[in-house]
């Protein structure tokens, strides 16, 4: 039995505090935050839990194993930090941190220490990113040519990110499980219509090995939520809606097929293929159980964790590049990881 102590029950925390007490084999024993009456909530829900608003009573408790944050990313480093230190497992809400020098001091520190380090990146514990990694893996979409997704709505606007740090690391993170790599390079634009200095809209550009590109449009200002993304394979195309509620993915049977005529130099002919139309089947299943189910499966049996705090520094990094691009004018940058990939 394993016994977290939560930090941070606003907006996510109460997910997360629900999706670990229905874990058969965890507890939590005490939550922190710095608001009664997000506390007084809490409590008139889980009558049982301790609360307090010193976070620090939870991490100096000998009887919890790990600490669950969900707090804004700027205490992100300073809480897990802190925790690690304590020899607390720690899963932290995404992204890692807020600059990638603190993500990689974090992957480092709980390697040293032996620890768990989760960060929560709910779309790979997804039942529709699961089943796209699994028809790229068995080779039913060809070698992947891009990936182009579009993640907009109107706000929820914050006041200490901007919009590419708050939606872009989802599909960020879901590329990298996908393509089984980390981007080479990025080239980003962005600008601040309501907020100064805050981007509320963006366009990213990222290159993975193999010529493989990846086109990431976010934004706070459009009149209609959209989750959408493609992926152009050179034997099928997918296309993975998330606000659809039957039809997730549809794989498609379209593509170019070139023929190549040799008798006349540089001849060739072009041909068209439009073919069925495949809806996969899903698995039904929340994705936040399965992430804290799979948080506790590390820490207990030792399995590799799929959105470590590696991962979690390697989206950190692309964000960071990312932005950097932005302020320079959309100039291509090369992603330094300085981890071992």
């Amino acid at each position: 039995m394993i016994t977290l102590g939560v930090i941070g029950t606003g907006y996510w925390g109460p997910n997360l505090v629900r999706n670990f007490i229905n874990q058969p084999n965890a507890t939590v024993s005490a939550i922190s935050d710095l608001s009664r009456d997000r506390l007084q909530h809490m409590s008139s829900l889980y009558p049982h839990l301790k609360t307090t608003q010193d976070y620090r009573e939870l991490i100096d408790d000998p009887g919890i194993d790990a600490i669950v944050i969900a707090t804004p990313v700027r205490a992100h480093f300073k809480l897990a930090k802190e925790a690690l230190e304590a020899g607390k497992h720690v899963f932290l809400e995404k992204p890692l941190t807020d600059s990638s020098e603190d993500s990689l001091a974090l992957v480092n520190l709980a390697k040293q220490n032996n620890l768990v380090g989760m960060v929560g990146h709910t779309f790979l514990y997804s039942p529709s990113v699961l089943k796209i990694k699994e028809l790229l893996d068995a080779g039913d979409l060809g070698d992947i040519h891009y990936v182009s997704t579009t993640r907009v709505n109107l706000g929820l606007f914050q006041d200490d990110i901007n919009v590419v740090w708050d939606l872009a690391p989802h599909d960020i993170s879901i590329f990298n499980l996908l393509l089984n790599s980390v981007p080479e390079k990025v080239h980003a634009v962005g600008h601040s219509y309501i907020q100064p200095d805050i981007e509320d809209v963006g366009f990213l550009t990222f290159s993975y090995p193999g010529g493989r590109l990846a086109h990431i449009h976010v934004s706070w200002l459009d009149p209609n939520k959209i989750r959408k993304t493609t992926l152009v394979g050179s034997k099928k195309m997918l296309v993975y809606d998330d606000c659809s509620n039957l039809e997730k993915i549809r794989v498609y049977d379209k593509g170019v097929d070139v023929h190549r005529h040799y008798d006349t130099f540089g001849e060739f002919q072009l041909a068209y293929r439009f073919g069925d139309i495949h809806i996969p089947k899903l698995q039904d299943g929340e994705p936040l159980k399965a992430e804290t189910a799979h948080f506790l499966e590390c820490i207990t049996d030792n399995v590799e964790c799929r959105s470590s705090f590696a991962h979690g520094h390697q989206v950190v990094k692309a964000l960071e590049t990312a932005c950097e691009s932005i302020r320079c004018g959309g100039r291509e940058i090369a992603i330094d990881y300085k981890l071992d990939q």
